[in-house]
């Protein structure tokens, strides 16, 4: 589901988008749009892995809802920020998406362990996402 999800995703990317991200001040580090869209993709396996995982353990229903809402979050963000071309608004969105991935991580953790490791990579990429966003709406104000 993470990867048809971040397929979905990256197919309503406009192509404009990669000549407006390049057209902006960026924050040292920061990605092209080709970047961000191969990085969701990769992590959609790790993260799908780590909720299966999830779901072979009893009581994983609160933990898979967090996911979802991570997995909602990713998608807010990203066609917020390339999609609407709007790092205002993608900011609160990017917000989310490191609490919710923190949160999904915590719960799989809980359920078993190495399903929440697996969410760990999500969760670097989600800080880095916000600290993309932060960088990209300070640098362009105005």
């Amino acid at each position: 589901m993470s990867l048809l999800l971040a397929a979905a995703n990256a197919a309503a990317i406009p192509r404009a988008s990669h000549g407006w991200l390049l057209s902006l001040a960026r924050p040292p580090g920061g990605p092209t749009v080709l970047l961000i869209l191969q990085a969701w993709t990769f992590l959609s396996i790790p993260s799908g892995l780590g909720a299966w995982l999830a779901w072979r353990r009893p009581g994983h229903r609160p933990a898979l809802l967090l996911w979802g809402w991570h997995l909602l979050a990713s998608a807010v963000w990203t066609q917020c920020l390339l999609g609407l071309r709007l790092p205002g608004v993608a900011l609160p969105a990017a917000l989310a998406l490191v609490a919710l991935s923190g949160a999904s991580a915590g719960a799989f953790a809980r359920l078993r362990p190495v399903a929440g490791a697996l969410l760990l990579p999500t969760l670097a990429w989600s800080c880095y996402a916000l600290y993309i966003t932060a960088g990209l709406w300070w640098l362009n104000r105005g």
